[in-house]
């Protein structure tokens, strides 16, 4: 044992025994000893730009998620508009002429059952759907006669016919007077339209909807 052992200090100077008869006692090294350890210690770090980039996919994902659930709600809300409230038909037949012509694209409204003379509507005759007129409604008596057309007993002044309204040699008996929740159409095209001169009066309940816009396709 040499001099530095015999006096109880051990070679290690981090490291120091005490000899104590029956007692070893262990001083250890000071807190900046460690600190020291720690500081040249190495810890591995995260690739922040492999986090950016992920995090970057997440934010795109989420966005293009939140995209696609607003336009399927976009898409279901028009569908149940134009399903219950509105609807579209594209006129292919004459019997409104000059007012509504082949290729007119027609919007109509649904909810409206309340119809007056002179309004536009949307029904339907042998599988076919077409635009008439309304003329007359529940309680009114009509009659065509030489003179034209005649509601509760007069003659009808309509400036944007061109045609004379004439009865048809087989089709409704006149006069006609309608009864609740019936209404009688006319085409404008007087001389040629399928109308009620040929199927009679119409329930409102069978009509699809009243006419509110006509988009013109075809320039004549």
């Amino acid at each position: 044992m040499n001099e530095n052992n015999q006096t109880g200090i051990s070679e290690n100077p981090n490291l120091i025994f005490e000899e104590v008869p029956g007692i070893i006692t262990l001083n250890f090294p000071p807190e900046e000893f460690y600190k020291s350890l720690h500081k040249n210690k190495k810890i591995p770090r995260k690739n922040s730009s492999n986090i950016s980039g992920s995090n970057s996919k997440v934010s795109v994902w989420k966005e293009f998620g939140s995209l696609a659930i607003k336009i399927t709600a976009i898409i279901s809300i028009a569908m149940l508009i134009f399903t219950f409230m509105y609807g579209f038909h594209y006129n292919i037949e004459p019997g409104m002429n000059p007012s509504v012509k082949d290729g007119d694209l027609i919007l109509f409204y649904r909810l409206d059952k309340n119809y007056r003379a002179g309004d536009l509507v949307i029904l339907t005759y042998q599988g076919q759907k077409q635009v008439r007129r309304v003329i007359a409604t529940a309680g009114d008596t009509v009659d065509i006669l030489e003179e034209g057309l005649m509601i509760n007993g007069a003659l009808q002044q309509e400036l944007s016919i061109y045609q004379q309204t004439q009865r048809y040699v087989e089709g409704t008996e006149f006069p006609l007077t309608l009864g609740e929740g019936q209404i009688f159409v006319l085409g404008d095209a007087r001389e040629t339209a399928t109308d009620s001169r040929i199927y009679g009066s119409v329930n409102a309940d069978d009509i699809f909807g009243k006419v509110i816009t006509i988009v013109r396709r075809r320039n004549f």
